[in-house]
This record gives C-alpha cells, sequence and structure tokens, in this order.
C-alpha cells in the first residue's frame, strides 16, 4: 500500500477508536464548557483585549488536553504492530491530520461557546477563522510530535508540557497579534506578514517531524 493509502486508514481508524472512546471527547468538550463558564461568572465584562487573550489560553490548554492521547494512550505492543505494517511517515502524518481536524472543531466551538455567553467582538471574521485554523494546524503538529517523544519517558504528560509549552510560545504570539486585528483592536498594516511567519513557523514544525519521527519511531 502507498504512503498516501497508509494515510488515509490510519486517519479513518483514528475516526473510530475516537468514535468508539466517546468519553474522551466528551471530557474535553466538558473542560471547554466549564472554562468558559468560569470566565463567564469571574468577568462582569470582557472588553475585546481580555477575550482575544482568555480565548487563545483556553484554546491551548484545550489543546493539550486534546492531543497529549496521540501517543500517551498506546502501549508499545500496539506501536510494535504499527511499526510493523506502516511506514512512519503514515503514521506521523495522520496523527497531525487527525489532531489538526480535531483541535478545529474544538476552537470553533470554544468560539461559538464563548462568543454566545460574552459578547463577540470578532470583526473580521475570515482573518479570525484563518487564524484559528493556521494555529489549530501548528499546535497540533507540534503537540503530536511532542507526544511522541513523551512516550519515551515515565512521566510523559510533565514532559509534554515542558517540551511542547516553549515551542508554542511564538504560536501563541503571532496568533494573538493576528486575531488582534480581526477584533479591531490594533490596526497592523503587516498582519500579512504576521500570516507568512505563521505558515513558516508551522512548516518548520511539520519538517522537523517529518525528518525526525521516523528515528524516534525505530528507537
Amino acid at each position: 500500500m502507498s504512503i498516501l493509502g497508509q494515510i488515509r486508514t490510519l486517519v479513518a481508524k483514528e475516526f473510530l477508536l475516537e468514535w468508539r472512546s466517546k468519553y474522551a471527547l466528551g471530557g474535553i468538550l466538558l473542560y471547554v464548557l466549564s472554562t468558559v463558564f468560569i470566565v463567564y461568572n469571574g468577568f462582569i465584562r470582557v472588553t475585546p483585549p481580555e477575550w482575544n487573550v482568555l480565548f487563545w489560553i483556553i484554546t491551548l490548554f484545550t489543546s493539550v488536553n486534546a492531543v497529549t492521547k496521540s501517543f500517551v494512550s498506546e502501549n508499545g505492543n500496539r506501536q510494535l504492530y504499527y511499526y510493523s505494517l506502516a511506514d512512519p511517515i503514515a503514521i506521523i502524518c495522520s496523527k497531525i491530520i487527525y489532531n489538526s481536524i480535531l483541535l478545529m472543531v474544538l476552537n470553533v466551538l470554544t468560539y461559538l461557546v464563548f462568543g454566545l455567553v460574552t459578547d463577540n467582538p470578532v470583526r473580521d471574521k475570515p482573518l479570525f477563522f484563518l487564524a484559528v485554523f493556521l494555529g489549530s494546524v501548528g499546535m497540533a503538529i507540534t503537540l503530536t510530535f511532542i507526544s511522541a517523544i513523551a512516550t519515551k519517558a515515565r512521566n510523559s504528560a510533565t514532559l509534554m508540557a515542558i517540551l511542547s509549552f516553549p515551542i508554542l510560545i511564538p504560536i501563541l504570539v503571532s496568533l494573538i497579534k493576528i486575531a488582534a486585528n480581526a477584533l479591531g483592536i490594533i490596526t497592523d498594516t503587516s498582519v500579512n506578514q504576521d500570516i507568512i511567519t505563521l505558515l513558516a513557523i508551522d512548516a518548520i514544525l511539520l519538517g522537523m517531524a517529518y525528518l525526525l519521527f521516523p528515528f524516534l519511531w525505530r528507537d
């Protein structure tokens, strides 16, 4: 089977496993709703700058909780089985594609719920959703690869947090700036440059995962 065929099969497998273990996705959705409810009760009025920062903070921790299980939940026997059947590039690409879709759905849901309980300050929705898309892909690439690294350690959850947050900071800084333009907080003529920078970060992270994951997978 070609790599593209393997990727399609593995992505379908990820969706099937997620559908069978609905409690995992339900727990993430409950986390999103609970966090938004706490923000709603903790702030009398959320200003656009506060809304922007709070949205991306919620998105960050939701993404970490959602992607942590990518490799951590799979035992050594299952990984050995995948190793004997599939190309490592197909495995990492399928994980990234699935996690990107999952994070985009969760981030859009966060936007809808957050906008429902607070005043929705987003003015330029296409620009904002472009930021959500690029952020979801960047976080999915980073957290998926870090999850693969964390499986090699005993305290994998702690290691994943330590390794992922420094890498995610440049992504978050760019996302907050792009979203600030979408909310009308600032008017920055270099927003296209910020988008290109975010695309470059995503491309670099994807290239690193493509080059390094096969060596990690053979370990």
